[in-house]
């Protein structure tokens, strides 16, 4: 087993994170205040090979593995997690979605243009009244000779309103459960197809997230991904890995907090004394620096995994669960480690804040990545 990273990877460390610190750090708050999301920035980021990172370079992608994608969604993140959350649902869902379940002709159709950023994506699968049981989705497509007609509502849709291509889950076989949906591509401008509410968040304000509708949507059969019938099924395959990518942003999320936070226990003095000489503010960094590294090492385990072909339901909800759940509690110390200043948006502990709790909601709640977990672990039985 080794456990340290090669050159390439150094170097590739060293790209994002001084594209992070350059062409994103200045613009954080301003673009938190205005809930605009930096467009040129993220087409730059397809420049970097960021946006096709995991797929093959025959279709346009950077051929990275997942274990430099966790690299790279973490640096991203340390600055900006809002950033690194709308990279990993164009690379992760929406554009990991086409190259997993997608045709070929679909692959080197949509793939180089996702990957080079010519097109951002989003993927849909939520519902207003369906969240964590994705299988009993109302969103329908029935077909119609050669072409497919959608109707219904997606919520919480990352990239909603910037994307130029949907891949979103419908039902097409009511009474085949969860075997009776299908995924679909879509097209930014296609009749019937619009995108509605766009949410005003909490956090990650950056990063639009709001509804995609379908009003008598007529798709071409070609529009069809994957197996009619298999889409809620691939959606599942698909989760296991974006989870790692959600795990990569928490571990970004938690370093950035940690790092401020030490950072200004080094500045702030109290009583005569800086207060990194203090033992309370001592526990606390050593508390969450050690966090830090348990939830990097499950992710990078997580992502090594991926790499080798290996299944991974079971580790990518473990590093999710944990990386997120370490993501809230680093940036609350971290606010705690600020005092008053914490709660004040000239220091970024705050906005590390309210981003992180996301973390524990997006692409599978806490709750439901211990529900996978133990049936993992009961099915080892």
């Amino acid at each position: 087993m080794q456990f340290g990273f090669n050159d390439e990877q150094r170097q590739l460390r060293k790209t994002i994170r001084n594209f992070a610190e350059a062409e994103i750090k200045p613009h954080v708050m301003e673009w938190d205040e205005s809930q605009e999301f930096p467009v040129d920035v993220f087409r730059s980021l397809g420049k970097l090979g960021v946006l096709g990172a995991v797929f093959p370079e025959d279709l346009g992608g950077s051929g990275f593995s997942y274990v430099d994608y966790v690299v790279i969604t973490e640096e991203l993140a340390r600055v900006d997690p809002s950033i690194a959350l709308s990279v990993a649902a164009h690379v992760s869902l929406c554009t990991n979605h086409i190259y997993t379940a997608g045709s070929e002709e679909q692959k080197r159709r949509y793939i180089p243009k996702l990957a080079s950023g010519e097109w951002i994506g989003c993927w849909s699968l939520t519902e207003p009244d369906v969240g964590s049981d994705a299988g009993g989705a109302r969103t329908t497509a029935v077909r119609e000779g050669d072409c497919w007609v959608l109707n219904g509502v997606k919520t919480f849709t990352t990239n909603a309103h910037i994307a130029d291509i949907c891949v979103a889950m419908a039902v097409t076989d009511r009474a085949a459960s969860s075997h009776g949906i299908s995924t679909f591509i879509v097209h930014k401008g296609t009749p019937g197809f619009r995108f509605g509410k766009k949410e005003n968040k909490l956090g990650m304000r950056c990063s639009p997230t709001g509804e995609v509708l379908f009003t008598n949507c007529r798709l071409p059969a070609s529009q069809l991904c994957g197996q009619p019938g298999e889409g809620f099924i691939d959606s599942l395959r698909i989760l296991d890995g974006g989870r790692i990518s959600i795990a990569a942003l928490s571990v970004g999320i938690a370093q950035g907090a940690y790092e401020a936070a030490l950072k200004y226990s080094k500045q702030r003095k109290q009583f005569g004394r800086f207060i990194s000489e203090f033992q309370a503010i001592q526990h606390k960094l050593a508390d969450i620096a050690t966090d830090i590294e348990a939830a990097r090492l499950l992710t990078l385990r997580a992502a090594w995994m991926k790499d080798s072909g290996l299944a991974v339901n079971k580790e990518s909800s473990m590093a999710k669960l944990f990386a997120s759940e370490t993501a809230v509690r680093v940036s609350n110390e971290a606010v705690q480690i600020h005092g008053g200043y914490g709660f004040i948006k000239d220091y970024p502990v705050e906005k590390f804040y309210r981003d992180s709790k996301l973390c524990t909601i997006g692409e599978g709640t806490s709750e439901i990545q211990k529900l996978v977990i133990a049936r993992q672990l009961l099915k080892s039985d």
